[in-house]
């Protein structure tokens, strides 16, 4: 949509004049506010067209002016999920485009992925402890070498992990999203065949999108078809696994876990997942590095020069009806 006799507000969580080639204001037709989740919005949201979810910043914050926003066009998040706005949209009008940050986080959550699997096999919070406690806890620990690993949610997120495993000599990586297809690695197996795979898996990663199909995802079920001594780790959201299901694993010392994400989130002081054995927990922080920025400012202005051009939006997951 071009604006050649009216100008449009675009809501953004980063200030403008930080974020290079953007089309230029005025001439764009684009008129740029900054609002990073504070208690005043930056201008009547009536007016927004364009609006850049702030970052990290809860369901409650993304969603609180997207009733308001009755010139909306575009809902643009900055993270791999929209689950925080879901609860936000019925109330958009119809022909809004939702679109999510693919090509953002991909690199930084496999790291992190990567990270936590080699850490919880390798035994690397006991060597911190030990450390800590002036003791050499020597022995013979586990490693991803010749193990199998499971990635469920088999989207861009989940190929690259895929990318960062290759080197580590597996003895196999399976595949799993929502339908089944097939990719440059292989077959991707479609959720209905997940219960025959999850007994074959060493390690199994959640990076699946929270959906109502998603929702406690890794229950009671899926964590009892898991093996002996295997590793589950969750860089997806935390309501894919369910809490107490796990809690019951764990303790039992059956399995071990990894989780970027926990249900509740923020974990609250007392709670039994931070001293149950074999967790390693981080905390959130999958996309929170020095990747994020620019790769964030790139999409954003990316996505706006489509905008001002009246092309199609990249990484649309929905649109309004």
């Amino acid at each position: 949509m071009r604006f050649a006799n009216t100008t449009a507000d675009v809501w953004l969580p980063i200030p403008a004049d930080e974020i290079e080639d953007l089309p230029e204001p005025g001439a764009s037709g684009l008129n740029y506010r900054f609002w990073d989740g504070g208690t005043e919005f930056p201008a009547d949201p009536a007016h927004c067209a364009f609006y850049v979810v702030p970052y990290m910043k809860g369901s409650e914050i993304a969603v609180r002016p997207l009733a308001a926003m009755t010139s909306l066009r575009v809902v643009q998040t900055l993270s791999a999920g929209i689950d925080h706005v879901t609860p936000g949209i019925g109330s958009l009008r119809p022909g809004v485009a939702v679109c999510n940050a693919k090509g953002v986080h991909e690199a930084s959550t496999a790291e992190l992925t990567l990270a936590l699997i080699l850490a919880s096999l390798r035994g690397i919070p006991g060597f911190v402890r030990g450390q800590d406690a002036e003791e050499w806890r020597a022995g013979f620990y586990p490693a991803l070498a010749d193990k199998s690993v499971l990635i469920v949610g088999y989207g861009s997120i989940g190929a690259a992990i895929e990318d960062r495993l290759a080197p580590f000599e597996c003895a196999r990586v399976s595949r799993v999203a929502r339908s089944a297809r097939t990719t440059a690695r292989g077959e991707v197996h479609p959720l209905t065949e997940l219960p025959a795979l999850l007994p074959d898996a060493d390690v199994v990663v959640l990076s699946t999108p929270l959906t109502p199909a998603t929702r406690h995802l890794a229950d009671a079920g899926f964590l009892g078809r898991m093996k002996d001594g295997a590793l589950l780790v969750n860089v997806a959201r935390g309501p894919v696994v369910d809490t107490a299901a796990l809690l019951k694993e764990v303790e039992s010392g059956r399995i071990t876990a990894a989780l970027d994400v926990t249900d509740p989130e923020p974990l609250p002081a007392g709670h039994p997942l931070w001293h149950a054995p074999g967790v390693l927990i981080s905390p959130h922080v999958g996309g929170s590095t020095s990747a994020f920025m620019p790769r964030a400012k790139r999409l954003i202005a990316g996505q706006l020069r489509r905008f001002a051009a009246g092309e199609e939006q990249a990484n649309v997951l929905l649109t309004t009806g």
